[in-house]
């Protein structure tokens, strides 16, 4: 598989969510190497996105949510967990895509390692802080360029997916019902969470 350029990456988080998913994000740590193929994402938009970190400006925190593109914004949230975003748009305009769920790919083994509580395969990466985790992506990883082929963490091009569904992204306290959180057909969809309840996923 192909790495991505800083090009490709460089579009309305909207679109960059479309991109995203199927494509392969793979980490190099010193016990080996871990690939996941993207199933659902959430698209975070800068100053007219309320739900955005940068909906009050540029901060130390979110600092590289304003570019270039190609780059990962990790932030620590709930005080335990890690959650990866990619940058996109062009430098100097804030925008990024959550990555929430994934399939493990490769390394499976040193994943499971990784996430003992995991019953089964598709949960390894069931909701952004399980992939961090899966992958082990921390904060030393904030800011990596994903389109460095020399990079701990890379992005990689996947096959085209199919039908794209739509819904309210989860978790959020403002524009609870924009539809920009994006995924495939894939056990390892998380389950959606509005006010603290599980239900049903809905395609849009």
């Amino acid at each position: 598989m192909r790495q991505f350029t800083r090009e490709e990456l460089a579009v309305d988080p909207l679109d960059l969510a479309r991109v995203l998913l199927g494509a392969v994000v793979e980490t190099t740590t010193p016990e080996g190497v871990v690939a996941a193929r993207l199933v659902e994402v959430e698209a975070y938009r800068g100053q007219d996105d309320p739900a955005s970190h940068c909906y009050r400006g540029r901060t130390p925190r979110n600092e590289v949510m304003w570019g270039p593109a190609g780059h990962l914004y990790v932030y620590f949230v709930y005080g335990m967990h890690f959650c990866a975003n990619v940058v996109g748009r062009e430098d100097g305009e804030a925008g990024a895509v959550l990555l929430r769920a994934a399939e493990i790919t490769s390394g499976v083994e040193l994943a499971k390692a990784r996430r003992k509580a995991a019953r089964r395969e598709h949960e390894l990466a069931q909701g952004p802080a399980r992939l961090t985790s899966a992958l082990r992506i921390g904060p030393e990883h904030n800011g990596a360029d994903l389109t460095d082929p020399a990079s701990p963490v890379r992005l990689l091009a996947g096959e085209p997916v199919g039908r794209i569904h739509t819904g309210p992204r989860v978790g959020v306290a403002a524009a609870m019902d924009v539809p920009w959180r994006f995924w495939i057909d894939s056990p390892a969809v998380s389950a959606f969470r509005r006010g603290g309840r599980a239900t049903r996923q809905k395609a849009g």
